[in-house]
């Protein structure tokens, strides 16, 4: 398979010739540089420049991009980031229909499944990516992103032309996109964030392509169109079959994307969905004799002395990760986190993200795959499962499935509680309505009962939010340090498949997951595969709280953009009274050092962003 570990970017600027501009494509290619290290192009034909960042992993020669294929009266020009699952399939399919290949490279294989099928060449791709073909005679442009959303793509429409690129910095290097940001914007950070509605990209006039969108731009029009939606269908398997299909589905990603040449790692919790990955590749490296596994997992220094159990959090990862590193034998590695660094790195994951995000889950993220990074390039992770196959308390908590809200985000009341009176007052009934938009939109069938239409709203607030929430911070915390990580669960096969079976057939036994525990029961140690849900560890030591809370102590003596919408005292109380916050800020685990990790990130991205609000 060949890996595109890379960033892309591209400009159309009617009339200019962008062969003078060149300083400003060298800015937008440097701003890259973490997603692609090794190797930088650009494509330039008078008014339009195509950019791409490499970091080379295979066929350094036939690889490399732009890539420039002339064939049927036409000269195309890709730019692709992201791995094709299905790339041997395809380039079989395309060799039948005379097309040769001089290398073996995914990119070689999207642009002539692209010259071939057009804008039906998204659905004959298995994979994770974004990509721009630019047709030179024809003056179009064809962008894309993979159905799930895993790679990035944004864009900007001005007078003249459109940008795009894998990552907001590279907009803003432009010249055609100014870190401005409106109310939209505010509502998306201060009540929605560190998710934000699909499509929206929180600095004016960037959007971002949706999962499963693809547009054309040409003749200065952009013409967007889905090819990939949540859709619903007769679920027609019986339970032992759901069972051997999920087995069958999931295993089968897990295979594709060990193909590789070069060594892989493994990111391991102990839980449920990372244990399946390690096994099923460790069964797979026995049977060709590749030899042992490689995993990590991280940890928080000193975090047992603090450790308490909640409905959120019952147990400690440590001694599973015991379990399953002596089950398969692997060669394991624990990164343990300083609670300093954890704050510092804070800093970074603003830089990572170019806006706040998920604070202490993402800068832990960051220094776990920077650490990682030092010995590998590509790792696999279990993200994905819980959103897909109703693993999150939400899922099982009766009275919060059939509240009519966010089930992660169920009060804006703390929210509301840092903000001055009379600031971004329509907050809750913006919130109200991106709710309200997702479950209008969510397909049905007229058969399915109450509890399975509900958990359809509830796959597609759970797919189209906090999935892509953590799919960003994926992306963005890895690709920082040039690292990989490919997400097996993310299979759009699993997806639709998760998406229309019932909930007495996905929560097996009454479980959490219960259908992926009952598909790899016999794989695993048993208390692993029945071991309850616990999320992504985060810190439990007081000092992480000491830390923030100066830190945001220190912001609000400043007189700032930030500070001008901040309530002081209500920012203070949360300080003094830590306890005392009813329901998360977002998610399960963001309490009070959380919500002041944010103020730290929000002021650091408007000052070093020089965010003006406009």
């Amino acid at each position: 398979m060949g890996i595109s570990m890379c960033g892309i970017a591209g400009l159309i600027d009617k009339g200019r010739d962008l062969s003078d501009n060149l300083k400003v494509l060298s800015e937008m290619s440097k701003s890259l540089v973490r997603r692609g290290p090794d190797e930088n192009g650009i494509f330039i034909d008078r008014d339009t420049a195509l950019i791409h960042r490499r970091l080379v992993v295979i066929d350094k020669e036939n690889g490399k991009q732009p890539m420039i294929c002339g064939i049927k009266k036409e000269k195309y020009v890709i730019v692709y980031n992201g791995e094709l699952y299905n790339a041997e399939e395809l380039r079989r399919e395309l060799e039948t229909k005379g097309y040769g290949f001089k290398g073996h490279s995914d990119t070689e294989v999207v642009l002539k499944a692209y010259i071939e099928y057009g804008e039906g060449c998204p659905k004959k791709l298995n994979g994770i990516f974004a990509f721009a073909v630019y047709e030179v005679n024809k003056k179009r442009l064809f962008l894309c992103r993979d159905r799930i959303g895993v790679k990035p793509l944004f864009y900007s429409e001005f007078t003249d032309g459109i940008v795009f690129a894998s990552e907001l910095k590279t907009l803003l290097k432009s010249g055609k996109v100014s870190p401005k940001i409106g109310e939209e914007g505010l509502y998306e950070l201060f009540f929605l964030g560190p998710a934000r509605t699909a499509g929206n990209g929180i600095y004016k006039n960037v959007r971002e392509l949706l999962p499963g969108e693809c547009a054309v731009y040409e003749n200065g029009v952009l013409r967007r169109k889905r090819y990939f939606t949540l859709e619903a269908e007769d679920f027609t398997d019986d339970e032992q079959s759901a069972v051997e299909r999920v087995r069958f589905l999931l295993t089968d990603a897990v295979e594709k994307q060990l193909v590789s040449d070069i060594p892989l790692c493994f990111f391991l919790s102990g839980g449920l969905d990372s244990s399946i990955i390690v096994k099923t590749a460790s069964d797979h490296y026995r049977n060709n004799g590749l030899g042992a596994v490689n995993t990590y997992s991280v940890e928080y220094r000193d975090n047992m002395k603090y450790f308490e159990k909640s409905l959120f959090q019952p147990t400690a990862d440590v001694e599973y990760i015991r379990l399953m590193v002596k089950n398969v034998g692997a060669n394991h590695r624990e990164v343990i986190l300083d609670n300093a660094l954890l704050a510092d790195a804070l800093y970074d994951s603003v830089l990572a993200r170019d806006l706040p995000g998920y604070v202490d889950v993402d800068s832990s993220l960051l220094l776990f795959c920077k650490e990682i990074k030092k010995d590998y390039t590509v790792a696999l992770s279990g993200e994905c499962a819980d959103e897909l196959f109703g693993g999150y308390p939400w899922y099982h908590n009766k009275d919060i499935l059939f509240e009519d809200c966010f089930p992660w985000s169920r009060s804006q009341k703390v929210r509301r509680s840092i903000l001055r009176d009379g600031v971004l007052p329509k907050g809750e009934e913006y919130v109200r309505q991106k709710y309200l938009d997702t479950i209008n939109a969510t397909d049905k069938l007229s058969t399915d009962s109450e509890l399975d239409s509900r958990m359809r709203e509830m796959f597609s607030l759970n797919f189209y939010w906090f999935m892509q929430c953590l799919l960003e911070r994926k992306d963005r915390c890895s690709m920082y340090s040039g690292l990989e990580v490919r997400v097996p669960f993310c299979d759009y096969r699993l997806v639709e498949y998760a998406y229309n079976m019932p909930w007495k057939i996905k929560a097996l036994r009454g479980r959490e997951k219960g259908i992926v525990r009952e598909a790899f029961s016999d794989l695993l140690p048993y208390d692993i595969a029945w071991r309850k849900k616990s999320p992504y560890p985060k810190t439990h030591n007081p000092k992480y709280m000491k830390i923030c809370s100066s830190r945001v102590k220190h912001i609000l003596r400043k007189k700032t953009p930030l500070t001008e919408l901040l309530d002081k005292n209500g920012v203070l109380d949360i300080i003094k009274n830590p306890d005392g916050i009813s329901s998360p800020w977002y998610g399960q685990l963001m309490k009070a050092p959380q919500i002041l990790a944010y103020i730290i990130e929000l002021d650091y991205w408007m000052k070093e962003y020089d965010i003006e609000i406009v």
